[in-house]
């Protein structure tokens, strides 16, 4: 098996409580890593790398089959995104009956709605279902 490509049973998980305090975690890891980076290269003029949304996973595109196949109950749930650019951005896709992504925000809507409300669920599952 190539270690560079995604395997079936790794590539799909639920976005849970757990994920989002993950995320969250690795932000919060990030912003100490880039304070001391921009303390160390204030100096130096130093550009930094920075990483790029996979063209492949956009927003309404279909999901390619290098990703392997949705199982069934995962169709219409939220999942952890699989493109590493969103691994540090509190979002979680969805992806319907007819392989389309779509991206949501993590954060409460209207302030007060979080991502793991059965409303906000209900109409999430209303918006990507034609």
């Amino acid at each position: 098996m190539d270690p560079f490509w995604p395997s079936e049973t790794s590539s799909f998980r639920r976005f849970t409580p757990e994920s989002l305090a993950a995320i969250e975690e690795r932000i919060a890891k990030k912003k100490k890593q880039q304070a001391k980076v921009n303390r160390e290269n204030k100096d130096k003029g130093v550009e930094e790398h920075k990483l790029t949304p996979q063209l492949d996973l956009k927003v309404c595109k279909k999901l390619p089959s290098l990703y392997g196949d949705l199982p069934v109950e995962l169709i219409g749930e939220p999942l952890e995104d699989i493109d590493p650019y969103y691994s540090d951005h509190k979002t979680f896709m969805v992806i319907n009956n007819r392989k389309t992504i779509f991206r949501f925000t993590a954060m409460p809507a209207l302030c007060i709605v979080g991502p793991f409300n059965p409303v906000r669920k209900a109409a999430i599952k209303i918006l990507i279902h034609s």
